[in-house]
């Protein structure tokens, strides 16, 4: 019998921006998560099929397919019911907040962020977040 316990939570980060997907792989990795990164939206779904990571790291905006549509078909799909989306826009509003927590995602963050605030939402996501959008909703 094997356990999640002792296996890495995997981390899928979709991000276009060199930048800031660099800032993510060094705090995934500190915090001793595996992580892979995906510079567009196109094939997101599938590659989230494939690999079933516990968290995506989801930009709103990516070529080719926007972060809403890739959450909506992930939400959509019942086989990937237990995979859990932290939504990151550089358009922090509350309407963008309203809309991807309506979506479906289980947290929204603003960019640009602090570490400090991006890993106590990854932990909370990933540790209990049973709630989806608690954090986020009360922008």
């Amino acid at each position: 019998m094997t356990t999640n316990i002792d296996r890495k939570k995997r981390i899928l980060v979709i991000e276009d921006e060199d930048n800031i997907a660099i800032a993510l792989d060094y705090l995934i990795t500190r915090e001793g998560y595996e992580q892979e990164r995906m510079a567009s939206g196109g094939g997101a779904v599938e590659r989230i099929r494939q690999t079933r990571p516990d968290l995506v790291l989801l930009d709103v905006m990516l070529p080719e397919r926007s972060g809403y549509e890739i959450c909506q078909d992930v939400r959509m799909d019942p086989d990937l019911a237990d995979v859990k989306i932290l939504m990151m826009t550089a358009r922090g509003s509350a309407m963008e907040r309203r809309k991807g927590i309506a979506m479906g995602a289980d947290g929204f963050i603003s960019k640009p962020f602090e570490l400090k605030e991006l890993r106590a939402e990854v932990r909370r996501i990933l540790e209990g977040g049973e709630g989806r959008g608690r954090a986020g909703a009360h922008a």
